[in-house]
């Protein structure tokens, strides 16, 4: 129950990014490139900082490399699957007469989901770290979920800024921000029903999180801030990859 409680605690911080978005209102084209640069500096940080040095940790470099592949694959069957239009397309689709373009409002919602699912991917492992530090020892689980809680504060604000931006209302992102965040606590509960899981498994799945997210950034997050204000994403991104180098 411990364990619980910590992933509890640890997962729901990111509600607390989408807050600090809400202080500041809806955000505009500007703030959006910023925002969306953001987001995919702290995905690559979590990736590349976090989750691959772990992953090797954890197993090997063959598993961390398989497993990356592997969440790329995911991501790019999903783009095949459920074909779209980046929001940078939209001007294009209107100079060739296209009878609809896609809306600014919905790309940017599904940019949104997409964070959300990569993110709340990579919490599951980040849950099952959180019991497994808490067996090799109280302190060790503490500081794991301590420095979970305090990342998953940018991560919120990475969800919430496009969905927001997207029209969805205050309660809604708030909703898929916790529910991001607490996608750790399931991840904990697994750790705890197969305590016996292979550290090579987990490894495999930090791995398989952080080629997910990769993915994202470059197909979604990028050409969607660029798209917008070039300028203000690279900006976003440097200062998302120093965050997330900070913090993690």
């Amino acid at each position: 129950m411990e364990s619980l409680l910590y992933s509890l605690v640890a997962g729901s911080t990111t509600v607390l990014g989408a807050l600090l978005l809400f202080l500041s209102g809806p955000p505009g084209k500007r703030v959006m490139a910023l925002l969306l640069g953001f987001a995919g500096g702290v995905m690559i940080a979590l990736s590349v900082f976090e989750l691959m040095p772990e992953a090797v940790e954890l197993g090997s470099t063959l598993g961390a490399v398989v497993g990356f592949l592997l969440g790329c694959l995911l991501m790019f069957l999903l783009d095949i699957i459920l074909p779209h239009a980046h929001l940078s397309q939209a001007e294009d689709l209107v100079v060739e007469n296209a009878p609809r373009p896609p809306m600014p409002r919905e790309s940017l919602r599904r940019t949104g989901y997409l964070i959300f699912f990569g993110i709340a991917l990579h919490n599951i492992p980040e849950g099952v770290a959180i019991g497994a530090g808490l067996e090799a020892g109280p302190e060790l689980g503490l500081y794991i979920a301590a420095a979970i809680a305090l990342h998953n504060i940018p991560e919120g604000l990475a969800v919430a800024g496009p969905l927001r931006a997207g029209g969805l209302s205050m309660g809604r992102v708030v909703l898929f921000t916790l529910a991001a965040g607490l996608m750790t606590v399931v991840g904990t509960a697994v750790g705890l029903l197969v305590l016996g899981i292979s550290p090579a498994l987990v490894g495999g799945s930090l791995a398989f999180a952080a080629g997910a997210m990769i993915y994202i950034v470059n197909d979604e997050l990028i050409p969607q801030a660029n798209g917008l204000n070039s300028h203000l994403a690279n900006g976003g991104l440097i200062v998302g990859l120093m965050v997330g180098f900070v913090l993690l």
